[in-house]
């Protein structure tokens, strides 16, 4: 028999799951937990999932990218927080969870904590070196002041200014510096300024407020928009106790609107009293610099003799050195004079036109020597050739032939036959004569030497 009974529900796990849902959701639509943070992730969909835990329970919490872009902080494992939620069943896996709407630090507020984590992470990044922070140029001529163009700020730091050195030239860009989208104007300014307005500073203030209505000026987009500007940025925001991340992010800090004036320029009182003290310095080095010259001068003039006296003598000392010069001319010339007669007698001695008749004469002479001594050569080299003629006549092969020899040849090789045993009976063989030739047949070969045949003869 089946134990379960006729009139029992038998539920199905998503029917369960659905009555779970209905009770939870009906019981704790709206609950408070406090807890600690442990096992947190933001993936890139921007949803925030986390855990929530005391010493004895934990329970699973998500809280959704719309409710999680309004907090000021960045949730961290071991943080201690109150969370607001509605209890909800993750039926896939049949799990129950918080689903949070705000979440706050315990201890801390959560712009505190959320001023500290951007400040630890700009620190960490160099964005505060003072290594990276521009100087600020002596007397600027022009400033663009970033700021609320209807706050106290602005009229502080213009009287300031207006006091000091009242003809700087102020650009006002207006923004908003409190509230939601305050930031993005701001940084918005600080591009536009480095983009389009040439001058030589920037200056960014509001006055003083609460560390929610200063927050605009704790963004890290803002920090790092001031880190990448090409000009000089003086952060003034809020009074002497107020600290910003901008204040960190600037190049100077001014605790206050009219500090940032003064600090921008030197008094211009004390920049005319400075110029009048060197002014009058410079005087009195002038005046000590004549007097002393003057004296000076004074003294070399009680020194000097009367001009007229040291110019005679002059004249007469000029009217002596002319004599000399021009009697050391008339010497210098007869001197050359002479010597250039003796050169000319000299050249006139040695002159070449006495020597060409005996030169031509002995020209002609060699002359006629070398014609004679050539057609000699040339005779003796015609009998020695001719001579060589007839011998090389005599030694030829027609000449041999001549005499009564001949010439054997192969047919139809013409191989000069110097061997009877390099022929057979029955070849044929071309004979050359002293006059014409023979063609033979070879009848019989005889292989004895010519010695041989002699010696026989002899016997």
């Amino acid at each position: 028999m089946s134990p379960v009974q006729e009139n029992t529900r038998v539920y199905t796990p998503t029917e369960l799951t659905e009555e779970i849902r209905a009770l939870l959701e009906e019981r704790f639509a709206f609950v408070w937990i406090e807890g600690e943070i442990s096992n947190f992730r933001s993936p890139i969909s921007g949803h925030y999932y986390l855990v929530l835990k005391d010493e004895n329970a934990q329970i699973r919490a998500v809280m959704f990218r719309n409710q999680a872009r309004s907090l000021k902080f960045l949730p961290e494992d071991g943080m201690k927080v109150v969370a607001q939620g509605k209890i909800g069943v993750y039926a896939p896996r049949g799990e129950y969870q918080v689903i949070l709407d705000y979440l706050e630090p315990m201890g801390v507020g959560a712009l505190a904590l959320a001023f500290e984590q951007v400040k630890r992470k700009l620190a960490a990044q160099g964005v505060f070196d003072a290594a990276v922070k521009k100087p600020l140029p002596f007397l600027p001529q022009r400033v663009a002041v970033i700021t609320s163009p209807t706050g106290a700020a602005i009229r502080d730091f213009l009287k300031v200014l207006g006091r000091r050195f009242a003809n700087m030239e102020v650009v006002v860009v207006p923004v908003r510096v409190q509230g939601e989208g305050a930031s993005a104007e701001i940084i918005k300014a600080l591009e536009t300024v480095n983009r389009h307005l040439p001058v030589d500073v920037i200056i960014l203030t509001r006055g003083g407020g609460s560390l929610e209505d200063l927050w605009a000026f704790n963004q890290e987009a803002l920090a790092l928009t001031i880190r990448e500007s090409n000009i000089p940025v003086i952060s003034a925001v809020g009074h002497e106790i107020d600290v910003t991340i901008a204040d960190l992010a600037a190049d100077f800090r001014a605790p206050t609107p009219s500090a940032a004036a003064e600090m921008l320029v030197t008094e211009k009182e004390l920049l005319v009293s400075r110029i009048l003290d060197l002014r009058k310095r410079m005087e009195n080095r002038v005046k000590g610099v004549l007097k002393k010259y003057t004296e000076d001068l004074e003294r070399t003039a009680r020194r000097l003799r009367d001009p007229r006296k040291r110019l005679a003598d002059s004249w007469m000392r000029l009217d002596e050195l002319s004599g000399r010069i021009v009697h050391a001319g008339q010497l210098f010339l007869g001197n050359a004079k002479r010597m250039l007669n003796a050169e000319k007698r000299t050249l006139h001695a040695h002159s070449p036109l006495r020597f060409i008749p005996a030169m031509r004469q002995e020209k002609d002479f060699i002359e006629r020597g070398l014609v004679r001594a050539a057609g000699m050569y040339l005779s003796g080299r015609k009998t020695s050739l001719s001579m060589l003629g007839r011998q090389l006549q005599d030694l030829g092969p027609l000449s041999i032939l001549r005499r009564g020899y001949s010439i054997t040849l192969t047919v139809p090789d013409r191989n000069v036959v110097r061997k009877a045993s390099t022929v057979g009976g029955g070849d044929l063989v071309q004979v050359l004569l002293g006059e014409g030739g023979l063609e033979c047949r070879v009848e019989e070969t005889d292989v004895t030497t010519q010695l041989d045949r002699l010696k026989a003869e002899d016997c």
